[in-house]
Formats: C-alpha cells, structure tokens, sequence
C-alpha cells in the first residue's frame, strides 16, 4: 500500500479509537501533504474533528489530534516538547544550518516523524519534537558538525519564531501561481508544471494543482525542494503592461 493509503488507515484507526475510549489521539509530526490527506480523510467522519499544532504559531509540521465530538480543541495536551540546542562553546561554534541541525539528528537513528520544525537563530536553535523522545534527545545529541552542543527543553508557551528572509522583485505577466513562482524560485514557469501538478505545491498549507491559482497578497507559497515565500503583493505596470511584483523569500 503506498504511504498516502497506509496514513489514511492510520487516521481511520486513531479516530476509531477516539471515538471509542473518549479521549484525544495524536499522529506523530506530519508534513504539509500528510496534513492535506488528514483533513481530506478526517471530513468523513461525523464522530471526531481533527486540529493541528506544532508547538508554535507559524509551524509548518505539524501534530494531529483527533477530538471526540464534544471535546474542544481548548483541552488538548499537546505532547510536544521544546528543545534549546546552544553550542558548548560559543566562541569556537560553527555557523549551523537546518539541514546541519537535522542531518546530526537523522544520523542519531531518529525519525522525521518525531521531529517538527527546527527554528534556527545565529546562536542557537530551537527543536520541537514528540514529547516522549526529548530526553533521549537531549541525552544524545551532543555534536552538530565539528561543534559540541547543549540540549535542554524548554518552555514554548509565547514561542516567536521570525525566520530569515529576503525580498525578490520583478516584473511579471500575472499573479498566477506559476508566474509568481518563477519570480520567488528563479525557475522557469514551464519547469514549474510538473512540481505544481505533481502534488508538491501548497498555498497556506493548502495543496494547490492548477498552475492558474491566483495568489493574493500575504499568502505563503511551499514547494517542495525549493523553499517557501511569502507573496507581498504587487505595484504598478510596465510599460509593456507587466506587472511589478515583490515575493520574500525564506533563506
């Protein structure tokens, strides 16, 4: 069974046994495409509703719950945990990326399921995991690249997380989809086709197909293997009656 159909059975099991024990279930971290089919496949369901969270506003992966009708989403325990990754000497600590900081844990044997987002700061960085799996966690990672590290966990609750970015500007022919992603991504739109119709596309979480999607102004486009932007909007004609257009893109 491909793995959208072996989610799909995970989420019909979970929600059975939340309906039947009365009580919250979780998915392990999901990625925006398994968060797509969790909701296409929690939609059939009139006996539990579905909410997601990563641990902070602005998660990108993202915890399922399954919530009993009757039940909020106010009550949920989310069982994440908040790990601060600093560098055991500052001073003598290499410049670390994402990929640096997911790459020692990947290596560690631990799964991308267990692990959400990793907010990266030019001193440290912030890992939010399944619960359960912190303090082994923190037990086991001790070096990033060439540079010792200290995990602790920590608290969450007012977690802000502002990534870096940087703007991109030009002109375009309209505020498709694909014409405004050519801008963010440097690509060509007809390299763009196959991305957007293969299922790696997804606007504000969303999965978008149709290159002829129009975006509207602060929406957040996501493609798989080229990053993420926000779209900020557009500002006047060319001459030849293109449109000015400005994306920031997450770096």
């Amino acid at each position: 069974m491909e793995k959208a159909g072996l989610l799909e059975k995970r989420i019909r099991e979970l929600a059975s046994r939340a309906d039947s024990r009365g009580f919250v279930t979780f998915t392990d971290f999901l990625n925006l495409n398994e968060q797509n089919i969790f909701f296409d496949t929690i939609q059939k369901f009139s006996f539990v509703k579905g909410e997601t969270f990563g641990g902070y506003e602005g998660a990108e992966r993202r915890i399922a719950a399954l919530i009993p009708c009757g039940d909020t989403a106010a009550g949920v325990s989310w069982p994440i945990q908040c790990i601060r990754i600093v560098p055991r000497s500052p001073k003598f600590a290499e410049k670390l990326t994402h990929r640096d900081f997911l790459g020692a844990l990947m290596h560690l044997g631990f799964e991308r399921s267990v692990l959400g987002d990793i907010a990266v700061t030019d001193s440290e960085a912030y890992l939010f995991c399944i619960s359960r799996f912190s303090e082994l966690i923190c037990t086991e990672l001790t070096q990033v690249r060439h540079t010792q590290v200290v995990c602790t966990c920590c608290d969450a609750e007012g977690f802000v997380y502002t990534p870096p970015t940087r703007s991109l500007s030009g002109s375009i022919a309209s505020v498709r989809l694909d014409a405004v992603m050519a801008l963010g991504f440097g690509a060509s739109r007809s390299s763009l086709l196959s991305l957007i119709g293969g299922g790696s596309v997804f606007v504000n979480g969303k999965l978008i197909t149709s290159n002829a999607y129009v975006l509207k102004e602060g929406d957040i486009v996501s493609a798989r293997g080229l990053g993420r932007f926000r779209y900020l909007g557009t500002g006047g004609q060319t001459r030849k009656g293109r449109i000015f257009a400005e994306v920031e893109l997450f770096v």
